[in-house]
């Protein structure tokens, strides 16, 4: 799962080297914390949130398949 938001957020962002996930588990669902740089943030958030939304919904949905719960965050 972790490997699915960086190949997504690297096709999104200037400077994919600067990209960075951490996961860990909180209350049964797995977090992931994505750090880019900070010109990158605008393009990773989008228009009112859309694109980080969308991001977190293939996510979910990869998550579902393997009956997991996850989340992504960005920091």
């Amino acid at each position: 799962m972790k490997e699915l938001v960086e190949y997504i957020v690297k096709a999104l962002v200037d400077h994919p080297e600067q990209i960075h996930v951490d996961e860990y588990e909180k209350d049964g669902i797995t977090v992931y914390r994505l750090s880019v740089a900070d010109e990158d943030v605008g393009k990773v958030i989008g228009k009112q949130g859309r694109i980080i939304q969308s991001i977190r919904t293939v996510a979910k949905v990869a998550a579902w398949k393997e009956n997991k719960r996850i989340w992504v965050e960005l920091s």
